[in-house]
């Protein structure tokens, strides 16, 4: 069982781990790109990196060469004048009776050269050249140490048999018992009389040279680091002088974009951050005085949109009046005059719903409009405003289809407003759709309900989609409206979609038609995170060509693959069309 629990425990251990070090590389992640400074200080510090690296390494590898170089010149002079000492003592010397005598001397000049100080070090090697065949008799290499002949390279054994006459100097690699180390070899030809050519071999352990080079180094690497540190911090404190203000300025600007307008930035001294705060200061000055001017401008705007409006009311009522008793009383009039009473009587009503749309409009413009929420179906408002407009659709021939789910579609809203609204969209769709079919749908999902309103008319032109809902804007002046609209409607639309907090957008297409979708949230103060319906209706068309097999499949109809399905209650899409047809 032990053995089981702990690859499960390590399992647990290296997922905590890596949950550690991913959630600090997001906070890593995260302070690069909020922090100005931490991005100025990180980058400095790394271009500071890359060129303490290169000098460093430069200077590192000059004074390395340097130190060996002067040690090869130390050890070449050196070993130059032992060499010549050496040589003088061989032509001098009566030891050379025989090999015996001859070695014991060889051994005790070259145990004399040897030197064992500290980290003057230096050993001697004395042994046969190659191309030695005069001599009498025969030495065996002698070593003054525990670094012998096999140390020498045979690079440099060759070197020495081929130019006798010169000094031979090469770098290798030695062995002190386990230490491993660089040293300088110097050999030269030495006659040793009856036993021939010889070549005599000094080696210099760079024992101090690694020393320094290491010390060196390690003072590179702590002075580096340390100077990388204080880099950083110069960077960081630089930073701050320049990012603090920068940093004050973005919170003054987000206050003031808020609608505090009387927020200013604290300008000291002559510099460039003091300009800029100045210049900032004078926009915002600026800016404030005009807003204010815009506001003054609007309130008179509304003010005396709202009074010629109330105004107006009572010298309509008066029209009104007269109008109905005109029109009353047409029959005993001339053709022409009849003719002027009815034209009189649908311009009456044509004004009066103007004064009631400038009304509305100066509300919502005045933040007076309030909505009375309460749960509805919306449902039942679409078919109210489909009802509304039963009789201008049979007069143009129009057929409208309504598609809706057989469950309610409650949602929180107005339904004065929202019926206001459909009924816009639908007396639109009517007026420029030509006469063919215009098509209500009807959606929801979990955190929105919404309805589109689809004809196939003249469409829209590209950029007209976003100008539909500008007060007074007509998509083509020349034309002749025939529902007496005012201009207003679809801006009231909008801003009655807004008081809900949600959407109302339009799509068009040149002689594909136009389609308005109006997003409502299912409660009051929720957010839509997206629209059940789509807006575009080819992606519609392609929903509802899916909701008309499933619901063939549903009832027993050719599946997908062919084959026929039994009827599950659970599959039945429950739709239902409201059809009013042509008038005949």
């Amino acid at each position: 069982m032990s053995g089981r629990a702990a690859p499960s425990g390590l399992a647990g251990v290296v997922s905590r781990v890596g949950a550690v070090l991913r959630a600090g590389w997001q906070r890593l992640l995260h302070l690069w790109r909020a922090s100005l400074g931490f991005r100025v200080v990180v980058v400095t510090m790394l271009l500071g990196v890359l060129v303490l690296t290169a000098v460093g390494t430069y200077l590192y590898g000059s004074i390395a060469q340097g130190l060996v170089d002067g040690r090869q010149r130390i050890a070449a002079e050196d070993s130059l004048r032992d060499a010549t000492d050496a040589q003088r003592n061989f032509d001098i010397t009566d030891q050379n009776g025989s090999a015996e005598e001859l070695t014991q001397f060889a051994t005790t000049l070259v145990k004399q050269y040897r030197r064992d100080a500290g980290n003057e070090t230096r050993y001697v090697v004395l042994s046969r050249l190659a191309n030695n065949n005069d001599g009498l008799v025969v030495m065996n290499a002698i070593e003054s140490g525990s670094v012998g002949v096999r140390f020498i390279p045979d690079e440099l054994r060759a070197q020495v048999a081929a130019q006798p006459n010169r000094q031979h100097l090469q770098v290798a690699t030695i062995e002190e018992g386990t230490d491993t180390i660089s040293a300088v070899i110097v050999g030269q030809r030495i006659d040793t009389g009856v036993a021939g050519d010889y070549g005599l071999y000094f080696i210099y352990p760079m024992h101090r040279e690694r020393e320094i080079i290491s010390f060196i180094g390690q003072t590179f690497l702590i002075g580096g680091a340390a100077l990388i540190l204080l880099v950083g911090a110069i960077a960081f404190v630089v930073t701050r002088l320049v990012a603090d203000p920068v940093r004050r300025a973005a919170i003054v600007a987000e206050r003031f974009a808020e609608g505090n307008l009387n927020e200013r930035m604290r300008a000291k001294g002559e510099d460039d951050l003091a300009r800029l705060g100045n210049s900032f200061n004078a926009m915002a000055a600026s800016i404030q005085q005009q807003i204010a001017q815009l506001e003054n401008l609007s309130r008179v705007q509304q003010r005396f949109v709202s009074d010629v409006s109330h105004e107006l009311r009572t010298p309509l009522t008066t029209i009104r009046m007269a109008g109905d008793l005109i029109h009353d009383s047409r029959g005993d009039f001339e053709p022409t005059v009849a003719r002027s009473a009815e034209l009189l009587r649908g311009e009456l009503d044509r004004f009066e719903e103007l004064l009631t749309d400038l009304l509305e409009i100066s509300r919502f413009d005045a933040g007076a409009a309030v909505l009375e929420v309460e749960a509805s179906d919306l449902r039942a408002s679409v078919e109210r405003a489909v009802d509304a407009h039963r009789t201008l659709a049979s007069r143009r021939g129009t057929q409208l289809v309504v598609v809706a789910p057989a469950d309610p579609v409650v949602a929180d809203m107005d339904s004065r407003r929202i019926e206001r609204i459909l009924r816009n969209l639908v007396s639109n769709a009517i007026e420029h759709g030509e006469g063919k079919p215009v098509e209500v749908t009807v959606g929801a999902n979990d955190s929105a309900v919404a309805v589109t309103v689809r004809d196939h008319g003249v469409g829209l032109r590209p950029g007209e989609a976003a100008l539909v809902f500008t007060r007074f804007w007509r998509a083509d002046p020349a034309r002749a409206r025939t529902t007496g609209g005012t201009g207003l409607g679809l801006a009231i639309a909008l801003e009655d979609a807004r008081l809900h907090a949600g959407r109302l957008e339009a799509w068009g297409a040149r002689g594909e038609g136009s389609c308005f979708r109006l997003t409502l949230p299912r409660k009051a103060d929720a957010t839509i995170t997206s629209s059940p319906l789509p807006l575009s209706p080819l992606a519609m068309e392609a929903a509802r060509a899916r909701a008309a097999d499933d619901d063939g499949s549903a009832r027993g109809g050719p599946g997908g693959d062919g084959t026929s399905r039994p009827v599950a209650d659970d599959d039945t899409v429950r739709l239902r069309r409201i059809v009013v047809e042509r008038a005949p």
